[in-house]
Formats: C-alpha cells, sequence, structure tokens
C-alpha cells in the first residue's frame, strides 16, 4: 500500500481491497467477518482462488496450515484474543502459512503499536470507525529484512572465509 492511500482516509473493506489489489494472491487466509467479505468478493472476480478459512474465536485450530499461502486476511479477531494466542496466531501465518498479511485490529488493552512492530508488521492506516479506531498493519516477507549493504564477504574480518564457516 502506497503512503498516499495511508493518508487518504480508506474504508476497511476499501484498505483491505487495496492489500488484495496489491498482492493478486493466488490463495488466500481468511480470518473475520470483514476478512471473510473482502475474501469472498475477490473470489467471485476471480475464481481460482485457493481460500482457507479459519475460526476467529479459535484461529490456532487449524495452524499450521497444510500449505504456504500467498495473503492473509484478519479483522475481528485480535480483539477477543489473550495477546499469547494473537501473538502465537500471527508468528504461524508469518513464519509458516503466509508470504504478506494485512490485519486490522480494533482498541484492545492487549495490542498496542509497538506490539505489531515487534512482530515485523508495519502500521499504514487508521481508518475510523463509529465504534472507535482500527489500525491496519501489514507484514510481506518480500520487504521485512532489506538486504544490508555490510552483510557480504567484501566487509568480512576473512573475505577468504565468507561462505565456508558457519559458528
Amino acid at each position: 500500500m502506497s503512503h498516499n492511500q495511508a493518508d487518504s482516509g480508506l474504508s476497511l473493506p476499501a484498505a483491505l481491497a487495496a492489500v488484495m489489489d496489491s498482492c493478486k494472491p493466488g490463495s488466500v487466509v481468511s480470518c473475520g467477518t470483514t476478512a471473510a467479505r473482502i475474501t469472498e468478493l475477490w473470489a467471485r472476480e476471480f475464481s481460482d482462488t485457493r481460500i482457507t478459512n479459519l475460526d476467529p474465536k479459535d484461529p490456532n485450530a487449524r495452524l499450521p496450515l497444510e500449505s504456504v499461502h500467498d495473503l492473509a486476511l484478519v479483522s475481528d479477531t485480535l480483539e477477543h484474543l489473550s495477546f499469547d494466542e494473537g501473538a502465537l496466531f500471527l508468528g504461524q501465518l508469518r513464519n509458516y502459512g503466509t508470504h504478506q498479511i494485512a490485519v486490522l485490529v480494533g482498541e484492545s488493552p492487549d495490542w498496542a503499536f509497538k506490539d505489531f512492530i515487534g512482530l515485523g508488521f508495519r502500521r499504514h492506516t487508521d481508518p475510523e470507525l463509529e465504534t472507535g479506531a482500527i489500525a491496519l498493519y501489514t507484514y510481506n516477507l518480500d520487504n521485512y529484512n532489506h538486504k544490508r549493504q555490510w552483510n557480504n564477504s567484501k566487509h568480512w574480518a576473512n573475505p577468504e572465509m565468507w561462505g565456508k564457516a558457519w559458528w
């Protein structure tokens, strides 16, 4: 999602639809009411999309997934889980289940900005609902850990040993 989209005050469905449009997933994990609606609309247009629906009351029950998916959409879920359950859920999606994740989360005493940043997510937008603020966080495996200039044989203490010894 571009910075301009983040600042434009997108509605919740539009924010998730923008993530779907940028990802163009062939497979989606969906968890939560809003996520399920957006995934269903996507599948109507792209009928070959493989969809896995998770129960927002117990999303960890079906994890880890049997195969890796292109995208996970999560809504209406973390607000109802303990922090430990939610962190396990996001961690399993991130580490074993999907290339990209988009999470809509409402105000919750268990979840703060620092928690998502600590899990490698980026904050994109704060669409406002009548019931309170909702934040959109995304994780993308392809750009999470950027390549560092110094991590190569040129900057290694013993360049002749690059790639030969691990300790």
